[in-house]
């Protein structure tokens, strides 16, 4: 039996079904937390499906309202978790709390948690792997436009609209797929493409104040002060890491974005460079050309951005950088 047939096999068993992903959702982690929440209620109407995590503003559309759950929900629960590589990411600790945990995700496998687990690094963005999952269902699972419209957000973001290496030809027929239910993909990538003002001026700062190493690696250092002038949260400046990325001369970029504790986020992006193993030491990980990782102390930084150099300087070496 496969891992996809096990997997619906769970969701026929149980009657209560809790779906997590991470913190810090992007539109990936909302596509297919709430694609497997939509297809689930609609496929089963007479199961109790719920969705854990704390709610993004600007993203919220994509999904339906997250739950504040008991903690006597997660008895006899089956819990799945989606888009989330490790277990500190999940959003909200009791995902161990239920009968059964199944992980569903498209990063490195370096943390095998769950009691079953469906991890495809060659997938595009764990939204293409619900799609997958809906067809190898054979029917007991329905693609509808709704589903197809969470799906497709998740997809399009994680590939950039399309234009990041991880975009391969079976992701284009995931999207053909999802288009054939009559969803509007121009106004999905429209939404996913527009910015508030706040996050415009913050774009015009970044640009002005960002720095070049001589290897051209990027970077820029976003201070809480300076996000709480621009009126932003955290999340709100993940619309500006690819900005760094548009500078042709720029081969692998991070944005820094100090938390109130005094930490930082690091946004790690990579045109050629792999990124992973350095986002490893730095407390994270993730994709080899998208990576997450965490500094306790802004003194930590100047070594990370040497190292970062390196990186970048050694791919320019090893290749020809005329056509970029």
């Amino acid at each position: 039996m496969t891992v996809e047939k096990e997997i619906i096999k769970k969701i026929e068993e149980y009657d209560t079904i809790i779906i997590h992903r991470h913190q810090h959702p992007d539109p990936d982690a909302y596509g297919s937390q709430g694609g497997l929440a939509t297809v689930i209620m609609q496929s089963f109407p007479a199961k109790k499906v719920y969705q854990v995590g704390k709610n993004i503003p600007g993203l919220n559309w994509i999904t339906v309202e997250n739950e504040d759950l008991p903690d006597a929900t997660y008895k006899n629960a089956l819990v799945i978790v989606t888009d989330t590589a490790n277990t500190p990411r999940v959003d909200d600790d009791r995902y161990n709390k239920g009968d059964f945990l199944i992980k569903i995700d498209h990063h490195p496998n370096d943390d095998q948690y769950g009691d079953l687990s469906l991890v495809n690094t060659n997938a595009s963005s764990c939204s293409e792997i619900i799609h997958d999952l809906i067809l190898a269902s054979k029917g007991k699972l329905e693609l509808t436009a709704e589903v197809a419209e969470k799906l497709y957000a998740g997809i399009s973001s994680d590939t950039g609209r399309f234009m990041y290496d991880a975009t391969t030809a079976h992701t284009m027929e995931v999207v053909a797929s999802l288009m054939r239910t009559g969803i509007d993909t121009s106004k999905i990538n429209r939404r996913l493409d527009s910015i508030t003002l706040p996050v415009a001026r913050l774009s015009a700062y970044v640009y002005e104040n960002m720095k070049i190493t001589k290897n051209n690696a990027a970077y820029i250092i976003l201070n809480h002060d300076k996000i709480e002038e621009f009126d932003l949260g955290d999340a709100g400046t993940s619309a500006v890491v690819p900005l760094l990325g548009k500078i042709n001369t720029t081969i692998c970029w991070t944005v820094f974005v100090q938390q109130k504790d005094g930490t930082y986020r690091l946004r790690i992006r990579s045109k050629g460079p792999v990124i992973n193993e350095l986002a490893k030491e730095y407390q994270g990980g993730g994709h080899p050309l998208a990576s997450g990782a965490r500094i306790d102390d802004a003194n930590e930084i100047p070594a990370y951005i040497e190292k970062l150099d390196g990186l970048a300087k050694k791919f320019a070496e090893e290749h020809d950088m005329t056509d970029w």
